[in-house]
């Protein structure tokens, strides 16, 4: 039986959350990961995470003409920087069939003294609402900017994804949350 890649990365980010163990309670809007602390836009809405995995799910309201809210979800990742951006990249397709990484922006800049790469993909994306197990759905025109914050001697991921027009509407919410991390 051959495993590929990103299911065997899955499972070892699967293991290495759940060996964490590190996540504080929260109130409403606080995102705290013990290491670093952010708040969540004021108009998103706190949600059950989908996963075990995930430690903060929230969705953002989709805007008029768009079938889905936006999700942002929190959790503590393994693996490296790279082969994550490149599964994430992976999730992609475009409608010309030119290439997603060329289209991806990515970029590193520090944070509140943290290591924070920031990734921004466009295109018809291959999601997973049940994990890697699970069936996969086709969502054109979607959109996932995402931070991995490098603190506490591990790696978190906020991904936040949905449908292009949505994204757009709460670009800068997202934008403004990542960039009032505090480290702890």
């Amino acid at each position: 039986m051959k495993i590929s890649h990103s299911v065997i990365l899955s499972l070892a980010t699967c293991l290495w959350c759940i060996s964490l163990g590190h996540v504080a309670q929260a109130d409403d809007q606080t995102i705290d990961l013990k290491a670093v602390t952010m708040e969540a836009p004021k108009d998103w809405k706190k949600q059950e995470p989908r996963s075990r995995i995930i430690s903060y799910e929230f969705a953002a309201p989709k805007v008029e003409g768009d079938s889905d809210d936006g999700r942002l979800t929190v959790m503590a990742a393994g693996g490296s920087i790279e082969a994550n951006i490149d599964r994430w990249i992976g999730q992609f397709t475009q409608a010309d069939g030119k290439a997603t990484r060329d289209r991806a922006k990515i970029s590193k800049k520090m944070i509140s003294g943290l290591e924070v790469h920031l990734v921004d993909i466009s295109g018809n994306f291959k999601d997973m609402p049940r994990g890697p197990f699970g069936p996969s759905v086709d969502r054109e025109k979607y959109r996932m900017m995402a931070a991995i914050v490098v603190a506490g001697g591990g790696q978190f991921f906020f991904k936040f994804y949905g449908p292009e027009k949505t994204i757009a509407e709460h670009e800068k919410s997202f934008t403004s949350m990542v960039e009032g991390l505090k480290r702890n």
